[in-house]
């Protein structure tokens, strides 16, 4: 057995265990349509690798040479179709088909030129090249964020596509690609490329792989951190963003101001209404919450009736507005459940973080801004302008409390 026989048989073991690993995956992956795409590609890598070992059997290779051909070709257009759904590109199917289509009997028809040809080996090869490039292109047009493996995968498709295009070249300073279909495996140029198509097509199997099941994980772990009834970040999900965002800030040396809300007598809404109009007071003030919010603050439910938001680039000024708009909004707001007549208020701590303040500082005293406004009364908004300062406001709110002030 050659060399390149044994890539081969390599070739295809391994495009088997790669389509069974995206299946795989595409039962944890809830759009499941991208790890099926790939699937499909390695499946047909499968199909493509039995062809050509199977040629040397053929007396006349024509018809399953070109079949290997639009087989392979398939696969890329399988995996760019795999791309597309991914990245949230529409998928280019009908200009992909059409060049199937007409590339497979550009194929069939240089059969007929010399089997050394440049122009004959370059109908084989410069087609799988052009769909390395629409894969590269597809990625490059997603609006999506990229990271480091989405730009690792898209650097994979360009020197994939540039190895499928010099393939040509390569076969022709070793000696050509065999003196017919038959004798191609055993040709110095079947090794090397095989050899090459095994590198890359492991390479992008495994970078792809290592997309989607990223994917995967991180939307296991979005959904561990939502708040199935209000929608937001519960506490662990809220603690988490909230303070990467104020290590954010503080680096950039944005402001970061926290408000931390709590509905007032949520308990006798329970005991007079019952939960499921509880529950629909909680609804309606998370979406007061996230309507006011803008995509970059961290809004979640922290507690039963407790809110918190993370505004950045907002100082103590702007999150009182904040505040203010949204007490003014939910206590003007009808709550289906409730008697007409029937309203629910809100109060509100704020806090502004300072310099030599953390996460945990600017949290404890918004809470104790908080403290204060339930003292007073309840459907108000109370600010701590300092650390100092917070912890005043926290003894005076707990001095009331206790009925010492």
């Amino acid at each position: 057995m050659s060399g390149a026989n044994f890539i081969l048989l390599i070739n295809l073991a391994v495009a088997g265990l790669l389509a069974a690993s995206f299946m795989a995956v595409s039962f944890h992956d809830a759009g499941r349509a991208p790890a099926r795409w790939m699937a499909s590609a390695y499946v047909l890598g499968v199909v493509y690798s039995a062809i050509e070992f199977s040629i040397p059997a053929f007396n006349d290779a024509r018809l399953p040479v070109v079949t290997a051909f639009a087989v392979f070709l398939g696969a890329t257009i399988a995996f760019n179709g795999g791309l597309a759904r991914k990245y949230g590109v529409a998928p280019p199917w009908t200009p992909m088909l059409f060049f199937l289509a007409a590339t497979t009997i550009a194929v069939y028809f240089v059969q007929d030129l010399p089997r050394q040809s440049l122009t004959r080996i370059m109908a084989y090869q410069l087609p799988y090249a052009a769909m390395q490039f629409v894969g590269l292109g597809i990625v490059w047009a997603s609006r999506q964020s990229r990271g480091r493996l989405d730009l690792i995968l898209m650097a994979v498709l360009a020197a994939s596509g540039l190895q499928f295009a010099s393939k040509p070249f390569i076969a022709h300073a070793l000696g050509g690609w065999g003196a017919n279909p038959q004798a191609y495996l055993q040709s110095s140029y079947a090794l090397v490329s095989q050899s090459l198509g095994t590198v890359f097509a492991l390479a992008l199997a495994l970078l792809t792989l290592g997309i989607l099941v990223r994917d995967v994980l991180a939307e296991v772990t979005s959904k561990s951190e939502v708040d199935t009834l209000s929608g937001l970040l519960n506490r662990g999900g809220f603690t988490r963003h909230a303070e990467l965002a104020v290590h954010d800030a503080t680096r950039l040396g944005v402001p970061v101001a926290m408000v931390i809300a709590d509905l007032d007598h949520f308990k006798s809404v329970n005991d007079s209404f019952g939960h499921a109009s509880g529950d629909r007071v909680i609804e309606a003030f998370a979406g007061l919450l996230r309507e006011a919010a803008e995509d970059h603050h961290v809004v979640g439910r922290i507690g039963g009736e407790e809110f918190a938001v993370i505004l950045t680039g907002a100082n103590l000024a702007a999150a009182r507005l904040f505040a203010e708009g949204t007490r003014h909004a939910f206590g003007a707001l009808p709550i289906s459940g409730l008697p007409a007549d029937s309203r629910c208020t809100s109060s509100f701590g704020i806090a502004e973080l300072h310099v030599s303040e953390g996460f945990s500082d600017l949290m404890r005293r918004a809470d104790e801004a908080l403290y204060l406004a339930k003292n007073a009364g309840r459907d108000c908004v109370r600010v701590s302008t300092g650390p100092a300062d917070g912890l005043a406001v926290f003894k005076i709110g707990q001095a009331r409390i206790n009925g010492r002030g």
